[in-house]
């Protein structure tokens, strides 16, 4: 009976996200488009409010519990780099956190109802275009949040973190902060449906951990390949 309340907890939460990304994407970002100067600051607003309702919606049918540091909700101007160890983890930080955007596959575009939310309110993983797109969002006043692995990650899996957030950091000096997303039972996972829930409320705990201060790496070598291997690991070893 728990294990049906779970799924069907799901199926609901599931429901109203696609009815409210229907409604962004058709409704208010056309409007804003139309009657709003500041579009970008319009449409961030827009999903940072919209997830924060969704993520307060689903602690309060207890679809999930949350644990979370109180200092994430006043993180300005920063890399975020997070683990993902579930498919809503990026709902929760931008819920929670205001001004901030994410990276997203170039492959969303193509997604007649996601389509005109990630080319106005994310910035597309595109080798050619990220860094400068990214630099601009952070300067700006942004936070832009990035999950190295690229992938959802399995908890205690050893996991390869891509270059680019280092790089990022490189280049625009900005410090990076590292966000563990952890989930106490097996929830949204990779690989696995909606449907494959367990009767227990799945609790997630988001632990900020220490900053890296990109001013604190100018004593390492000045070969930007070594410098950013070192930034990564230290990345690598804050959300193990």
């Amino acid at each position: 009976m728990k294990k049906f309340l779970m799924i069907l907890k799901v199926f609901i939460c599931v429901l109203i996200f696609g009815a409210g990304a229907v409604l962004i994407s058709f409704v208010l970002f056309p409007a804003g488009a139309f009657f709003v100067k500041d579009k970008k600051e319009f449409f961030t607003r827009v999903i940072h409010k919209s997830w924060k309702i969704y993520t307060h919606i689903m602690l309060k049918i207890h679809a999930i519990e949350l644990s979370a540091n109180e200092e994430i909700k006043n993180i300005r101007q920063k890399i975020i780099v997070a683990s993902h160890p579930t498919f809503i983890d990026i709902v929760l930080l931008i819920g929670l956190i205001p001004k901030s955007v994410c990276i997203a596959k170039k492959e969303l575009l193509k997604n007649p109802i996601l389509k005109n939310i990630v080319k106005n309110a994310y910035i597309i993983n595109d080798v050619e275009t990220f860094s400068a797109d990214a630099a601009e969002f952070l300067k700006e006043g942004y936070n832009v949040i990035i999950f190295p692995a690229g992938t959802r990650t399995t908890e205690g899996e050893d996991f390869k973190v891509h270059k680019g957030a280092a790089q990022l950091g490189i280049e625009t000096g900005v410090d990076i902060v590292p966000i563990k997303i952890s989930c106490d039972c097996k929830f949204l996972a990779k690989n696995s449906s909606m449907f494959e829930v367990g009767g227990k409320i799945p609790h997630y705990t988001l632990t900020l951990k220490p900053q890296l201060k990109i001013s604190d790496y100018k004593k390492q070598p000045d070969d930007c390949v070594k410098l950013r291997k070192i930034i990564s690991a230290d990345i690598k070893s804050a959300l193990v």
